[in-house]
């Protein structure tokens, strides 16, 4: 546990001065703004980003100034973001305005995004809170009188919403009436593919992103939905192939990591796998779940002692976590510590008296210290819960 603490206090300081790519500084800030060390976030990117002029940098600090109140630092940001990339910079430009309440200059910049390669959709400008403050404004009203999107567009976004929603037939009839307009689009051949996925039909999806990609072997949107169905699929090996190609494109999404790292469990590729966990780790050190992939991992390859070390983390930072008791009692278990795993079972129960593994593998361990009347109370629980496997130890230990 110490070296895990140790990591945590130390990450900082090793990304900046072990010359850490824009990438790994991008994940890394992501990670601490998503965790409210907005601060911290700046500190990070302060240093590198101009030395490493990568206009996401720029971006990512404009997102921590904005949250720290810092909205002329965020401007700076921003209009150095565009002085690297054209445009790029230009909606946060425009939720800042908007917040200030200037309607003019706000709708201005949000008239460049929409005629630039950064354009947003509908549904993502009408949501966003930063509109609220001008959604009155004659500006407002004005802006949204031009038709911004194309059918194609609005036609996806509603089978996007239908889909959410449960009603594959609505999106079905919405993609038959555009391919008879616009056959053989590639936007709706990938919506095409993303019903097949959400109305159970895989394979169909799988066929049609490979043509795509083959097309476009570099759209994340592609790749990004044909990992998700591999795994589906119980393909781990192929969505492992999938995510690394993700990965490649440097696209921050730090959970990429996180999913190669399960697929490559799946495949028994354990030091692949904890190789992604630790990457993983080193962006967000405090993760509940790579903690706890870390220890299940760990434990899979023999290592009881060091996925004690993960799973005890994992508790220090969440204490009132059923599933992180569970973990380590699992642990205990495994090793035969049962006073041990009896204490981590009866910290989950309280804080989650409902699950009946629990109450099973608590009964077991009790049962082994020769508490045979309370491991039976245990067993009638995890039965009563709807735990079949209960049956056996009940007539095994309880019925005289």
């Amino acid at each position: 546990m110490k070296k895990i603490l140790l990591l945590v206090s130390s990450l900082l300081f090793t990304l900046v001065s072990s010359g850490q790519t824009a990438y790994d500084l991008l994940l890394k800030a992501k990670a601490l703004n998503e965790g409210g060390k907005h601060t911290e976030a700046i500190k990070l990117l302060s240093g590198a980003v101009n030395n490493l002029n990568d206009y996401r940098l720029f971006l990512e600090m404009a997102e921590s100034k904005i949250l720290t109140g810092d909205y002329e630092g965020a401007i700076q940001d921003l209009s150095n973001s565009n002085r690297i990339m054209p445009f790029s910079g230009e909606y946060g430009l425009a939720r800042i305005f908007a917040v200030r309440k200037d309607a003019s200059v706000s709708v201005t910049h949000l008239v460049n995004v929409m005629n630039s390669d950064f354009k947003r959709s509908e549904k993502q400008i009408m949501l966003d809170p930063a509109f609220s403050q001008i959604e009155n404004r004659s500006e407002w009203r004005q802006f949204w009188k031009k038709e911004w999107y194309t059918d194609i567009e609005r036609g996806i976004s509603e089978m996007e919403y239908y889909l959410s929603a449960g009603k594959e037939y609505e999106a079905l009839a919405i993609q038959a009436d555009l391919e008879k307009v616009y056959p053989g689009k590639n936007e709706l051949v990938f919506s095409s593919a993303l019903i097949d996925y959400s109305s159970g039909r895989p394979q169909e999806a799988i066929k049609k992103l490979n043509k795509l990609i083959a097309q476009d072997p570099g759209n994340g949107k592609y790749l990004e939905l044909l990992a998700e169905t591999q795994t589906a699929l119980s393909n781990y090996a192929g969505a492992s192939a999938t995510l690394t190609r993700l990965i490649s494109l440097e696209i921050p999404v730090a959970g990429f990591y996180l999913q190669r790292a399960e697929c490559y469990r799946r495949t028994g590729e354990l030091k692949k796998s904890m190789d992604d966990i630790e990457k993983y780790l080193q962006i967000s050190p405090e993760d509940k779940t790579g903690l706890s992939m870390a220890g299940r991992v760990k434990a899979a390859s023999g290592d009881n002692l060091k996925a004690l070390e993960y799973f005890s983390e994992n508790i220090r930072l969440h204490p009132g976590d059923a599933e992180c008791y569970k973990e380590r009692a699992d642990a205990y278990f495994i090793s035969k510590s049962w006073n041990w795993s009896i204490n981590d079972y009866s910290m989950s129960l309280d804080l989650n008296p409902g699950n009946a593994d629990v109450w099973l593998n608590k009964g077991i361990a009790l049962v082994n210290t020769g508490k045979t009347d309370d491991g039976c109370h245990d067993f009638r629980q995890a039965l009563t819960m709807g735990n079949k496997r209960a049956v056996n130890y009940l007539s095994r230990y309880c019925i005289k």
